[in-house]
């Protein structure tokens, strides 16, 4: 017979023990969750947090569920990918040519990381509905234009999206690839969006760089951006994300590039302080008649090339858009990477088309007679998916 087990009284799991009256009360605030593009974030009023920046960081820790060794962000909104782990903070303008200030703030996953050194095109895409249903920028009529002025570049967007009843519409009749269903099509302009964080669109003064024995173009459009043929370092432009975080030291060569390029860059003076948001790093290449690109960007006939993107370390499951709009602009240096391998006979005259992994995405780079970039354009898609307060637990 086996004898009951009774735990001793300092042991047993007394609700009513000095362990569980020493549990603070949790923490709020009004908050809201938009899809932006292939994206997610946590949206603040800018006024409903602390005037102090400084104490920002530990809020948006705990909010996304960051550091999680585990890497699934399970006690906050995140979802363990980088394209999950981002908030967004708007306010009122403190620009004459905005209606709006937005702040983006990528965080790490298992690590502490609270990055402010770039933008997200993604998340852009919510901005303008954000400020439309939450009354900080309220037009008459059947359609709003926000124009947003983002503090991470000092760059100014101008967001176009239809309204209904007074919320910034959802349904529609536009698809982007990596999200499934339609939705309203929001339309952005990034204005003058080169040197974005360096003050030039070609950072080191070069339209190509040699990194570890690898011709690379460094330019900085939407976001600081490094490209890379992809058989530059003996693979393929149509690698899966698996393929790549599988690959035996494929993502070693890629870190090792993307640091030395944003030393030369000038966005940091040693490798190790490198943020790990920019520059972004990307493999370009022309599409082939190889039966994944048929599956995936429907035809090699549909895109002007491929790329496959990285996002703070990790494969990008679409293409970051400031990545997009940055692939634009160097498709039109002449001797760039991208140059060398986009299609010079475009499926549509309005832009780039480019193939991803999810898909495909048309962006379009205008240039003054100049050679000035003046403007860049993508259309994207973003919807509201809950607002109310949001809690995070006492450290």
């Amino acid at each position: 017979m086996y004898k009951s087990l009774r735990l001793k009284p300092s042991l047993a799991l007394n609700p009513m023990s000095r362990r569980y009256l020493a549990t603070k009360p949790q923490n709020s605030l009004p908050a809201a969750y938009y899809r932006g593009g292939t994206s997610r974030a946590v949206f603040f009023q800018q006024n409903d947090l602390p005037k102090d920046k400084e104490h920002w960081a530990p809020i948006f820790r705990n909010v996304i569920g960051s550091p999680d060794p585990y890497g699934r962000q399970l006690d906050g909104l995140g979802g363990g990918l980088s394209s999950l782990s981002k908030v967004c903070v708007v306010g009122p303008s403190t620009h004459q040519d905005a209606d709006v200030d937005y702040t983006f703030i990528s965080l790490g996953i298992k690590n502490n990381d609270v990055d402010y050194s770039s933008n997200c095109g993604n998340m852009s895409s919510a901005v303008g509905p954000f400020a439309y249903d939450s009354k900080l920028f309220s037009p008459d009529g059947d359609s709003a234009s926000v124009r947003i002025h983002n503090t991470n570049t000092g760059k100014i967007i101008h967001s176009s999206f239809p309204v209904v009843d007074g919320e910034a519409a959802s349904s529609g009749d536009f698809a982007i690839d990596g999200v499934a269903g339609t939705a309203a099509r929001v339309q952005l302009d990034f204005i003058n969006p080169a040197g974005s964080v360096t003050g030039k669109l070609l950072p080191t003064g070069n339209v190509v760089d040699v990194f570890d024995g690898v011709t690379a173009t460094c330019i900085d459009v939407g976001n600081p951006c490094v490209f890379i043929q992809a058989h530059g370092l003996g693979v393929q432009a149509n690698l899966t994300p698996d393929e790549i975080t599988t690959h035996p030291d494929l993502l070693v060569r890629l870190d090792s590039i993307r640091r030395q390029a944003g030393v030369k860059m000038g966005i940091a003076d040693t490798l190790e302080s490198v943020p790990g948001s920019v520059p972004k790093i990307c493999l370009v290449g022309t599409p082939s008649t190889d039966a994944r690109d048929v599956k995936q960007e429907q035809t090699p006939a549909k895109v002007d090339l491929l790329a496959r993107a990285l996002s703070v370390g990790q494969p990008h499951k679409a293409v970051p858009i400031t990545v997009a709009l940055a692939l634009a602009a160097a498709a039109r240096v002449e001797g760039s990477t991208v140059d060398g391998v986009v299609s010079k006979d475009q499926v549509d005259s309005a832009g780039i088309t480019i193939g991803h992994a999810s898909g495909n995405l048309m962006v379009g780079a205008n240039f003054a007679d100049s050679g000035e970039l003046t403007s860049a354009t993508v259309f994207r898609t973003a919807r509201r998916l809950f607002e109310g307060r949001i809690f995070w637990k006492n450290d």
